[in-house]
C-alpha cells in the first residue's frame, strides 16, 4: 500500500504562486494515477487535477491554465504548481492515488495523504 505525504502549502497573495509536493512511500507509485483534491471549510472535497501513469494530465475548469500537475517517478513525487492564485483557491489540498481509476470521483481513490493547507489573501 502506498503512503502519501503532502508538503508545500502555506500563504500566498492573490496572483502569487505556490508549489505543492506529494511524496509517495515507494517506487510502485509510478503505477498509480495520482490526483490532487481540495476542500474548503464547509464545502465538499473538490477534484483539482490528475495525472495518469503515462503523464497525461487532466484539470478542473476552475484551475485550467493556472495550475500544472506533474510527477517525477524517479523521486516518487507528485507536484502541483499553482500560479495566479485566487482567494477561492484557499483550501486543504490532498493528494490521492489509485491503480484502477484516473478521474474526478473522490470515492474511487484508495490512498490519501493528510493534506496541506493553502491560504490566499
Amino acid at each position: 500500500h502506498v503512503q502519501l505525504v503532502e508538503s508545500g502549502g502555506g500563504s500566498a497573495q492573490a496572483g502569487g504562486s505556490l508549489r505543492l509536493s506529494c511524496a509517495a512511500s515507494d517506487h510502485t507509485s509510478s503505477s498509480y494515477c495520482m490526483t490532487w483534491f481540495r476542500q474548503a471549510p464547509g464545502k465538499e472535497r473538490e477534484w483539482v487535477a490528475c495525472i495518469d501513469t503515462d503523464g497525461t494530465a487532466f484539470y478542473a475548469d476552475s484551475v485550467k491554465g493556472r495550475f500544472t500537475i506533474s510527477r517525477d517517478n524517479a523521486k516518487n513525487t507528485l507536484y502541483l504548481q499553482m500560479n495566479s492564485l485566487k482567494p477561492e483557491d484557499a483550501a486543504m489540498y490532498y493528494c490521492a492515488a489509485s491503480q484502477a481509476y484516473c478521474g474526478c470521483n473522490v470515492a474511487a481513490y484508495n490512498y490519501w495523504g493528510q493534506g496541506t493547507q493553502v491560504t490566499v489573501s
